[in-house]
């Protein structure tokens, strides 16, 4: 088959854009919030700039690619989440939570599997960030107990989640976002269980290799902070009579430190507290209350010509620095979090919460400590704070549920209104598997019932929500309606068959698939599913083909994010808490890639008679 012509300008435009669009996306300096608006921005003022007319005298006006942000698709990704999140914060998944914890001192090789088939059955109807939120702690708490690292099973957890997303229209916003597409494209509307069966049989063989091998390739990782070991003492710092702070001002004291004491209370000899105040001037006997790792104590007492006590005696080997009702904890940044996208200062995480953080871990940096500046750092999903406060904080911080928070025990929020919010959530699914309604109105109603049984609130609410994800549809939904009007996509269709000549349908379905599980790799799961549903749809109609595999093409391997951590946001929740490197996800998400991709291209082919 000859190579197709080339589009019209306005084609070739949209198509080199898509290609701005996809470096963009994989760009971690560049918020894909931001990446995304800047591509909805280029796309409609070009548009708005040179007007365009289709080969069939139809207009495209640039306003029309700001309909995404009132797509059906959008609108059930955006219910979905909310809906999710009144399964979180009413701890309705918590009796499964306790019963898997249990099930482990009793057989940890079965409680593996099953941890495995309920985070992926939870998976096919709930976002399976919360699922893997929940199962997170319990299994981290297991492998404090039993002294294994929780690098074993961590990975193939979330895996797991990934694996069991993509059995349902309403697993995963890929999904969602592929079926809509192609509905307003002509094909029939999926219903929730249509792709069901493929995705189930394959995914039962990834769950086996998530259950027996993948904990035999990943070696033993201790987790990122685990070795880290900055707790804080207290203690008082008492000016010495003639000493260097003797008669200086606490402004003064604190730059001899190089600005790193910090002062919690100031006390006269009388046992009058004060404010420590900059210009407060010290005197003989003063002391100076202060928190700080032992090493950094005894520098400052040298420093200012102090003496350190403990109580009412100097530190010393019969006395020794207090941290009593002290606990360390980690604690991950998760979608909808108070600290996503903001910083520790922005958020007075230290004012509203009186913990103080200790080290940040980050995926691909070094441990950073409290001495470097991680108040002012922007933090996102899958950043892990250590933190030290009082146990009694800490509890009350995990049993919020707006934090998720790691540490040696198992305590999940649960409240009377659990019952309620998995009553929702069956309903909306119900509904949108019987056909009584569609799944954007049947989430819509979802929403509602659980503001209206105060499930959750509309705090809750908007911060389950993801800008990124709002923005990265958006922006997808406009460069594949460009895609399709400028014929751009009707080209890459033919370029696509022109390449796979001579080669069976079954071949060029499987490397469509291939493609998009290479791209959901590199870019955004959304992005590549987005743009690659037009085009599946063309190259079907190019071979005179059934579109219905094709879109499932598209949809099985924009799930396949498991080759890399980027690829999807619980995969960096998972790396950041097991202390993975971007190799241990190759080596245990490249073969699983592999099996679904071979799986599904034998299976595609044989189900819809291609």
């Amino acid at each position: 088959m000859p190579i197709p012509s080339p589009p019209d300008p306005h084609g070739i435009a949209v198509m080199v854009l898509v290609l701005v669009a996809l470096v963009l996306f994989t760009r971690k300096r560049i918020p894909l919030e931001t990446s995304s608006l800047a591509i909805l921005a280029l796309l409609v003022m070009g548009f708005e700039l040179f007007p365009y007319v289709g080969r069939d005298g139809t207009a495209i006006h640039a306003v029309d690619f700001l309909h995404g942000f009132g797509h059906e698709a959008l609108i059930s990704v955006c219910a979905l989440m909310v809906a999710g999140q009144g399964i979180v914060r009413t701890g309705a998944l918590e009796p499964i939570g306790r019963s898997l914890s249990r099930l482990w001192s009793f057989s940890p090789k079965l409680s593996l599997l099953l941890t495995l088939l309920v985070g992926a059955s939870l998976s096919a109807f709930v976002n399976n960030v919360p699922v893997v939120v929940l199962l997170m702690p319990i299994l981290i708490s297991i492998s404090l107990r039993t002294g294994n690292a929780a690098s074993g099973i961590l990975m193939p957890m979330g895996f797991a989640t990934l694996v069991g997303g993509m059995t349902t229209t309403i697993g995963t916003s890929t999904n969602l976002l592929v079926v809509s597409i192609a509905a307003d494209m002509g094909l029939r509307r999926l219903a929730v269980f249509d792709f069901f069966l493929p995705a189930a049989l394959i995914g039962g063989l990834a769950v086996i290799y998530l259950w027996l091998a993948a904990p035999l390739l990943l070696p033993r990782r201790q987790a990122p902070l685990a070795d880290t070991s900055p707790r804080l003492f207290s203690g008082d710092l008492r000016v010495e009579a003639g000493g260097y702070a003797d008669g200086k001002t606490l402004s003064e004291v604190i730059a001899k430190t190089g600005g790193h004491l910090r002062i919690i209370e100031f006390r006269r000899p009388s046992g009058l507290s004060m404010a420590p105040l900059p210009d407060a001037v010290l005197r003989g006997g003063d002391r100076l209350e202060v928190r700080d790792t032992p090493q950094n104590l005894k520098e400052f007492e040298e420093a200012i010509g102090a003496r350190l006590y403990t109580g009412n005696h100097p530190v010393d080997d019969d006395h020794p620095l207090s941290a009593e009702d002290q606990q360390i904890a980690e604690i991950v940044v998760t979608q909808g979090c108070p600290l996503d996208g903001s910083t520790l200062s922005r958020a007075r995480f230290a004012d509203i919460y009186k913990l103080v953080t200790l080290a940040l871990h980050r995926a691909g940096s070094t441990v950073r400590t409290f001495r470097e500046g991680i108040s002012d750092i922007r933090l996102g999903i899958g950043d892990v704070l250590l933190v030290q406060g009082p146990s009694d904080q800490i509890s009350a911080m995990k049993k919020a549920g707006d934090f998720l928070v790691l540490d040696a025990t198992a305590d999940l929020p649960r409240t009377r209104k659990a019952p309620v919010a998995i009553a929702i959530m069956v309903g909306v699914v119900l509904a949108a598997a019987t056909g009584v309604l569609p799944i954007a109105i049947g989430a819509v109603c979802g929403v509602l019932a659980m503001l209206l049984t105060r499930c959750i609130s509309w705090r809750d609410g908007t911060r389950a929500l993801s800008v990124s994800v709002i923005m990265i549809v958006v922006a997808s939904l406009a460069l594949g309606t460009a895609l399709v009007k400028t014929g751009g996509a009707d080209y890459l269709a033919r370029l696509f068959v022109a390449a796979a000549a001579g080669g069976s349908p079954g071949v060029a379905l499987s490397g469509l698939m291939l493609v998009m599980a290479i791209l959901t790799n590199i870019v955004s799961n959304n992005a590549a599913a987005v743009i690659g549903t037009p085009v599946a749809m063309g190259i079907a109609t190019q071979m005179n083909l059934p579109a219905e595999p094709f879109v499932l093409a598209v949809l099985f391997g924009a799930n396949m994010s498991y080759a890399t951590p980027m690829a999807y946001k619980t995969n960096l929740l998972v790396m950041n808490a097991g202390g993975y490197s971007f190799g241990d996800f190759v080596r245990v998400g490249g073969p699983l890639t592999v099996m679904m991709w071979l799986g599904l291209s034998w299976l595609l082919p044989r189900l819809y008679g291609l």
